[in-house]
Parts: structure tokens; C-alpha cells; sequence
């Protein structure tokens, strides 16, 4: 009982929000109580100031995001958010504006239905892909607000359709904001990247909430006329998009746990959900627009058909880049030894049955290491280009190859070449290095290359190895014998 007592002796510390998600809080709080007072102290204006406050409830989420958010799919959510208050401006003016009700009521109706497609896009479109594939998920989206609405259209508005229109209408919007959740949770669930998981975590809840008060609005409100209480619901999704966007985004972590087969499943799937979609979207037209179901039919299949030739044009270009990549040294830009051994092996197997002759050159600048302590490595790595560069410039025929062999050491394979042809090229690489004149603390004060040349006229039962033995041998001779110079080793010497 005495330590109850004594702990009640310090204070306690009630939680407070921080001033960014309080000042939230009260932009919300604010917002819902002028919503719920200004159309009472107005009665006879309550429908159009409710219209008013119903337009500047998505935009004040929209102003939230521009202020907290950055990038591609916030500002698609942005757009969608301005649709949305676009349908509300287009029945504040049917209000406003006697005898426009059917056209005014048409408009908002497609500002509705199109609000969607913003979000489904962003949802159903990694921002990865290549800018021509999201151009043609683009149409896809596009395509899809379009038959939704063609859908709409055929009943104008809930109030003045019959009742198997307006279950019809409802049952559309259902689904429409039902595929949005589907595609926020999923990518919410598969995505790895704090960004992503951000923007489809915002984008799942909100999505949530305006499908469950478009719901009960469209099936249990319907007959409801703008200017009620009813309206406060219809402000609730904006609200709780904007107490999301609005706070503070905790630690910035990647999924490392999530599993690279529900990242791959997500990959996969992502491309069909559009098509998919339209194809339902386009049978659930079928009875009624016959023609329409059949352009979406048709859209459907050779869009995304389009979509996955793109998609595989980029593959083979990625792979294509990948394959050079390694096979090339990212130094120097040169074939890799990798490069080197492939083609070695190719041409040794060429020369054995061609029954010609095969020379490789082992190529080494001379006092490397000197150059690297003395001048240091920055300097050390533009004379490799440099000397790269010089090298691969005297290989004038396309089945000569220049690679670097590692460290300041390069090769070159040169098929069907005789032993003095090799020699010859061997020493104007040798004249061109020294032509480049790079400041050097050798003893001749500039780089220089010393070049061992391996030769077989014939090609027995020997191993590639063994011409590169010759050609390393050949390199020792030179260097011992002074460096900056070419010596030549053939079978049989």
C-alpha cells in the first residue's frame, strides 16, 4: 500500500501529439465541425454550402499530400482527388444552373467514375517499367474509366433511374472501389521498397474507408438529398486520407523478410490486373452495350498484348546490357578476363581445325607499382584508360581482341596470324603507348609497355594454356632484358 501511495506522488504524463499531427488533427477537426454547423445556420442554402464543403474536403486531402508527399503515385493521387471534387462542382452547378441537371449530372458522374483511374493505374503500373509500357497501362486505365462509365451513363443518376438501374449503378461503383482496395492491399503487401510500402499503405486504408461509406451512401442513403447529415460521412474517407498523409511517416526500413517469391508473384500478376479488370468490366456490359463489350474485348487483348512485346523488347535489352556488363571491365571499358578466356577457347578450337596459326600478346606497363606510390591511384587508374585506349585503338581487325588480364597487365588474341605479323603489331602498341607521353617516375620519365608475344603455327594436341605460357614467358624475356621492348617465344624455341 505504501509504495501505491508513493508512486502516486509523481506526476502523471498524459501522451501528446506531436505539432505536426496535432496541427492535423486540428485542420480535421475544424473541417468536420464547420461541415456539420455552417449548412444548419443556413437552412435554406444548406444543399449548395454542403456542395461547397463535399468539393473542399478531397482537396484538402489533395493539399496534404502536395505539402507531405512526393512522387509519381502521390501525385496521381492528387489528380484523382481533383476528379472527385470535380463531381461535386458539376452538381453544385446543376443546383446553381436551372436546366443542366441531365448534362451537369452526366459530367459529375464521369468525374466520378474517372476519379478511380488515377489510383488503379498507380496501383496496377509499377513506376519501374519502362515509360512506353506505362504509356500503354496508361490506355488500359483510360479504357477502363471508359466502359465504367459507358455503364453509368445508361442510367444517368441514381434518383431518376429505375429501381434495377440504380441496384445496377450501385453494384458498378461497388465494384470499381472494390478492385482499388484489391490493388492498393496487394501492392501494400508485396511491396519492399519504405516508399512504396508508404504510398500503398496510405492508399489501402483510405481506399478502405471510402468504399464502406460509398456503400452504405449508395445502398442505404440513397434517397438522400446533399444538405443532411448524411454528408458528414461522405467527408470521412478525405479526412482520414488527410490525418494519414498528415503525419509524421515512421522509420524508413526495406522488407528484408519479405519473400522473394511474393515479390515475384507480385511482379507477375501486377501486368494482369488491368486487362483482367477490363475484361470483367467489358462482360458485365455484354447484354446491354453489346459493341462496347466487344471494344473492350478487343482493347483488352491487343493492348496488352502490345504491352508484352514492349516488355520483352526491354528484357532482351536489359539482358543484352547486363551480358556486357560482364563481360567487360569497368575500368578500362575492355573485354574482362572472363571475355578473354571465352574467346581464347573460341579460337583455339577455330585454329585447330583451320590448321592456322594463333599469337597472343601479354602486355604489362613497365613500373606500375612505382607510378601508384609515387603519383598515386587516381593518376594510376587514367593511365590504365589511357593505355587501354592506345592498345585497343592498333587492333584494326574485328576478330583481334584486347582485353585486360588483370592488374596493369592486358592481352591480345590475335587468330591467324603469323609470328612476325604479331611481333609487327605488338611493336606499334608498344610506339603508340610511348606516344601518349604520360609523365612517368620510370626511369625513361614516361609510361611505357613491355609486350611478350606467344606464337603456334600449329596446333597439336596442346591446351590453350599453353600458349599463354609462351606469351608469359615471352614478357619475363622483355622485362629482364631491359623492359620497353617486344620478345617473341614460339613452339619449339
Amino acid at each position: 500500500m505504501r509504495q501505491r501511495l508513493v508512486s502516486l506522488r509523481y506526476p502523471i504524463a498524459w501522451p501528446v501529439a506531436p505539432p505536426r499531427e496535432a496541427s492535423g488533427w486540428i485542420v480535421a477537426l475544424g473541417f468536420l465541425g464547420a461541415h456539420l454547423v455552417l449548412p444548419r445556420l443556413v437552412p435554406g442554402l444548406a444543399k449548395p454550402v454542403s456542395l461547397v464543403l463535399l468539393a473542399l474536403a478531397p482537396l484538402l486531402a489533395a493539399a496534404a499530400c502536395l505539402m507531405h508527399r512526393r512522387g509519381r503515385g502521390w501525385t496521381a493521387l492528387v489528380v484523382a482527388l481533383g476528379l472527385w471534387s470535380g463531381g461535386m462542382v458539376a452538381d453544385l452547378y446543376e443546383y446553381l444552373v436551372p436546366g443542366t441537371a441531365s448534362g451537369e449530372t452526366s459530367l459529375s458522374m464521369l468525374l466520378f467514375v474517372l476519379y478511380g483511374v488515377p489510383i488503379i493505374f498507380t496501383t496496377a503500373s509499377p513506376a519501374s517499367e519502362h515509360w512506353p509500357v506505362r504509356v500503354v497501362d496508361a490506355v488500359l486505365a483510360l479504357a477502363l474509366g471508359l466502359l465504367f462509365f459507358v455503364h453509368t451513363l445508361s442510367y444517368a443518376t441514381m434518383a431518376g433511374s429505375s429501381p434495377d438501374g440504380a441496384a445496377n449503378l450501385r453494384l458498378m461503383f461497388d465494384i470499381e472501389n472494390l478492385f482499388v482496395v484489391g490493388f492498393a492491399l496487394m501492392r501494400f503487401v508485396t511491396s519492399r521498397a519504405p516508399h512504396d510500402r508508404d504510398l500503398f499503405g496510405v492508399l489501402s486504408l483510405f481506399a478502405a474507408a471510402y468504399m464502406v461509406v460509398a456503400a452504405y451512401i449508395n445502398h442505404m442513403q440513397e434517397t438522400a438529398d446533399y444538405g443532411g447529415m448524411v454528408d458528414i460521412l461522405i467527408d470521412l474517407p478525405f479526412i482520414v486520407l488527410l490525418l494519414l498523409v498528415w503525419r509524421r511517416p515512421g522509420p524508413r526500413h526495406d522488407r528484408a523478410g519479405l519473400s522473394a517469391s511474393h515479390e515475384r508473384l507480385a511482379q507477375a500478376v501486377s501486368p494482369l490486373m488491368l486487362p483482367a479488370t477490363l475484361l470483367a468490366v467489358a462482360a458485365v456490359l455484354l447484354h446491354a452495350h453489346p459493341r462496347w463489350a466487344v471494344a473492350g474485348f478487343a482493347t483488352a487483348t491487343l493492348v496488352y498484348g502490345l504491352r508484352n512485346v514492349l516488355s520483352h523488347l526491354r528484357n532482351l535489352a536489359e539482358r543484352d546490357r547486363l551480358s556486357l556488363l560482364s563481360q567487360s571491365d569497368p575500368l578500362t571499358a575492355l573485354p574482362n578476363r572472363r571475355r578473354f578466356d571465352d574467346v581464347l577457347c573460341r579460337e583455339w578450337a577455330r585454329a585447330r581445325r583451320a590448321d592456322t596459326g594463333l599469337a597472343l600478346l601479354m602486355i604489362d606497363i613497365d613500373h606500375f607499382k612505382l607510378l601508384n606510390d609515387t603519383m598515386g591511384h587516381p593518376r594510376g587508374d587514367q593511365y590504365l584508360c589511357a593505355v587501354a585506349a592506345a592498345l585497343a585503338g592498333c587492333a584494326r581487325r574485328t576478330s583481334d581482341l584486347v582485353a585486360r588480364y588483370g592488374g596493369e597487365e592486358f592481352v591480345a588474341i590475335l587468330p591467324a596470324t603469323s609470328a612476325e605479323q604479331a611481333a609487327e603489331l605488338a611493336e606499334i602498341m608498344r610506339l603508340r603507348v610511348l606516344d601518349l607521353a604520360l609523365a612517368s617516375p620510370a626511369p625513361i620519365g614516361r609510361v611505357s609497355v613491355s609486350i611478350g608475344v606467344g606464337h603456334l603455327a600449329r596446333i597439336g594436341g596442346e591446351d590453350p594454356e599453353t600458349l599463354l605460357g609462351y606469351a608469359d614467358r615471352a614478357l619475363y624475356v622483355a622485362k629482364h632484358d631491359g623492359r620497353n621492348r617486344v620478345r617473341t617465344l614460339t613452339l619449339g624455341s
